[in-house]
């Protein structure tokens, strides 16, 4: 290990964890790793990689950490690619063929990937050794992350017959690690925890009101201006507000948000990562993937969103060992737009009770496109992925398969020179695929029951055989419209469903605002911030305080009050939901016009484009709970 350690990454020595995790790998185990954020939780794979037999399998939710990864092992001569959307053609295809030869050692792909019928069908013919999962909190429903579609991994673990699975993630408590954990049938004695705490990071916390923010800020950074950081903000245009003023008052920063095209993105990421640019004010998305190891510090201009979210980001700080410092500049002005974002995301009783009809109507068979199903029942799509896992553990729904509506292909070479690669039964077959297809001009549809009449196949044989004379040039293959297909037990449905369904939707409501309060509770107490951090994520390695905090320098946070708002009985409710009442129909909810004036998007306003009606988001800073029984309030009296 120790050869192929220094061999490879041109290291001496393990780092704390690391040791155990690829002895267990290597000794045929499965492994968990909570490791802190920079502290190479990737080399518990790319090691153990090496001397596996077959491929290693690495889910990761993020192109920018896996292109990250990417170029770090190319660089260490270590084969590796990955298959994504923003490929052409040609690179997938050129991808297909080196693992299915057996030239890649790690194929990196999104959890996404694994709903490809196509890709399924082309796992199932590769041996693979290890399933890495990164992230791996997004596994646990009561996780920061929770992703529906990382559920169905250790079901894809039984269907590709991987033996050894190794599960990552630097933000777990210790529910989160017991769940995941369990899913995946890991012994405890495989998973290791080093511990959270990180002494080089001076964590300090500034009650402050909005007004006094930057006021605060400018000189702090001006003591660290020879420093690279980044400074987190919520909304895009807080970034260019921020960076603005940073630069009126000499210091150079750079705004970096999804707003930006790639192109922007990728230069000012380019000239962060060499030291030309010293400070980015971003919102959230930066950072992932980024392994700059000199960053010195990192402030949180506006709340985090959680206090997962809050250990990820200042993970980033100090990665080099050396002192950085963390700042976050407190006040409760935002507390009412982050509770807001929680309640958007919680489907009414009657958008699930339209599903769960839908599946009463499809007894023994339910075909899904989910975007067409989100639009139709307004709940939005990470929600409704949710309610059909949720489905699935009331074993209403139990997943089948999932199958592109439509195959198209583009012949490369002249179709008498394809055939002529083949012979007897299969060119018969790969004959009968492309003269049952429905012909265009230059692209061709499969149509597969027209297939079935004229030469009865397998659809699997069938797809495996495009992916084949995709892979070898012969054809450009494309497909569309991705359908989850479900079976169906009616009987499992009981008069309560929906008001359980309800219940366990409104119980992780309240989980996520519970959540938030903690938050302010953390960064207004009076115990030490490490050491707290410390327990919340199961270290227990941190007895004392650390010492070196805004709390233990005896600087007690106090967090100023947000300003008065005018209360909601001086507004007109008539006039301000008299539009949207009549725009919505039938579709007027209590809920949906409460979500309207607080701002909170929705299907059904997408289509309708609400944003262009006067009055959306007018109380975006008023808590939704408030707002929703005013709307209540006013119903009552004839509003």
């Amino acid at each position: 290990m120790e050869d192929l350690l220094q061999q490879y990454f041109g290291f001496n020595t393990f780092r704390a964890g690391q040791k155990p995790v690829i002895e267990a790998l290597l000794n045929g185990k499965s492994a968990a790793a909570i490791f802190p954020t920079g502290s190479g939780k990737s080399l518990c794979y790319q090691l153990p990689a090496l001397k596996l037999p077959h491929l290693t399998l690495v889910v990761s939710p993020l192109l920018a950490l896996i292109q990250d990864q990417l170029e770090f092992l190319h660089r260490k001569g270590i084969s590796a690619a990955s298959i994504q959307s923003m490929q052409t053609a040609a690179e997938s295809s050129a991808v297909y063929k080196a693992v299915a030869e057996g030239e890649v050692k790690i194929l990196f792909i999104s959890v996404e990937r694994l709903n490809s019928e196509r890709f399924r069908q082309f796992l199932k013919q590769i041996p693979i050794s290890l399933l890495v999962v990164d992230e791996a909190h997004c596994i646990s429903e009561w996780g920061h992350n929770f992703r529906p579609d990382y559920l169905k991994l250790a079901h894809y673990r039984q269907e590709f017959n991987i033996q050894q699975v190794l599960l990552l993630t630097a933000t777990a408590t210790t529910q989160v690690i017991e769940d995941m954990s369990a899913k995946f049938a890991i012994d405890k004695h495989n998973i290791t925890v080093t511990g959270s705490y990180r002494s080089n990071l001076n964590l300090a916390v500034i009650g402050t009101t909005e007004v006094d923010k930057l006021n605060h800020l400018v000189p702090w950074l001006k003591q660290r201006s020879q420093s690279a950081g980044i400074i987190y903000v919520t909304l895009q245009q807080t970034a260019e507000r921020v960076a603005s003023a940073l630069s009126s008052a000499g210091i150079e920063a750079q705004a970096y948000h999804a707003g930006m095209n790639s192109e922007q993105r990728t230069h000012i990421q380019q000239r962060f990562m060499s030291g030309e640019l010293p400070l980015i004010v971003a919102t959230i998305a930066f950072g992932m993937g980024i392994d700059k190891s000199d960053i010195r510090f990192v402030v949180h201009y506006d709340l985090p969103k959680s206090i997962e979210n809050y250990a990820q980001e200042i993970g980033r700080a100090g990665r080099d060992g050396s002192s950085s410092d963390c700042l976050v500049l407190a006040n409760k002005d935002n507390l009412n737009v982050l509770e807001n974002f929680v309640y958007s995301d919680t489907p009414e009783p009657s958008a699930i009770e339209y599903i769960i009809n839908e599946i009463v109507n499809n007894n023994g068979q339910w075909e899904v496109l989910m975007n067409s199903l989100s639009s139709q029942s307004n709940i939005r799509l990470l929600a409704l992925k949710t309610l059909l896992v949720y489905l699935e553990l009331e074993n209403v729904l139990q997943p089948a398969y999932s199958y592109y509506a439509e195959y198209k292909y583009k012949l490369l070479v002249p179709q008498n020179e394809l055939l002529a690669r083949f012979k007897d039964e299969r060119h018969h077959f790969v004959q009968a695929i492309l003269e049952s297809a429905d012909k265009a001009r230059t692209w061709s549809t499969m149509n597969f029951e027209k297939l079935q009449n004229y030469y009865p196949s397998e659809r699997s044989r069938v797809i495996t055989a495009l992916d084949y004379l995709d892979q070898q040039g012969l054809v450009e293959l494309q497909t569309k419209q991705m359908t989850n297909v479900y079976k169906v037990f009616s009987e499992a449905i009981t008069p309560d469903l929906t008001s359980k369904l309800a219940q366990r939707f409104a119980d992780k409501e309240q989980s996520e605002i519970t959540r938030i309060h903690f938050l302010l509770d953390f960064f207004a107490s009076r115990k030490c911030l490490n050491w707290q951090l410390a327990h919340y994520f199961s270290d227990t390695n941190l007895q004392a305080p650390c010492g070196h905090c805004s709390v233990c320098a005896g600087q007690q946070t106090v967090l100023p009050q947000p300003a008065l708002l005018r209360p909601l009985g001086e507004y007109d409710c008539v006039q301000l939901t008299a539009v949207i009442k009549e725009k919505l129909g039938k579709h007027a909810s209590h809920t949906l016009i409460a979500r309207f004036l607080c701002g909170l998007t929705t299907p059904i306003f997408t289509r309708l484009k609400v944003r262009q009606v006067s009055g959306f988001a007018m109380f975006e800073r008023y808590r939704f709970a408030e707002v929703l029984q005013w709307v209540k309030s006013n119903e009552a009296v004839s509003c």
